[in-house]
């Protein structure tokens, strides 16, 4: 099972997965705190961009902020990892609605009971490591923060 320093290490070791799906129109953004962090460190180790996009918890479920064109584009969503998988699909759902072409999921944990119910919002899920039961995301992580 790998284990994360923290959530930059999450992001370096997941650099080399997203570094193949990059073309000329691909677009990265990054998701909730914990996924900022991640994707500035993927975006430091491949020296690209990456675009946040705002997402809030509702009563109604997970609000998405999609703030960058991706009409017509790739794009790559990078978080600190998935528990549950409600947040990353009502992203994948808003980056749909706004256009994008094909939506990967990159993270560096990705349990493989949620992957299956990510498969039908996600052309593709990419993750460093996949562990056979969900647990939170903090036991993955020497340090969370």
């Amino acid at each position: 099972m790998t284990r994360f320093v923290d959530l930059a290490d999450g992001g370096r070791q997941l650099a080399p997965l997203v570094a193949p799906l990059l073309t000329d129109s691909t677009v990265v953004v990054c998701m909730g705190v914990g996924g900022v962090v991640t994707g500035a460190a993927v975006a430091a180790e491949l020296g690209i961009e990456v675009a946040r996009l705002v997402t809030t918890r509702t009563d109604e479920g997970v609000a998405v902020d999609v703030t960058v064109d991706v009409d017509g584009r790739d794009v790559v969503v990078v978080d600190d990892g998935v528990e549950t998988g409600t947040a990353a699909r009502a992203v994948a759902t808003a980056l749909r609605e706004a256009g994008a072409v094909r939506v990967v999921l990159a993270v560096p944990v990705c349990p493989r009971e949620v992957e299956a119910g990510l498969a039908s919002r996600f052309d593709a899920v990419v993750a460093v490591t996949r562990p056979l039961a969900r647990r939170s995301l903090r036991w993955h992580y020497d340090t969370f923060a």
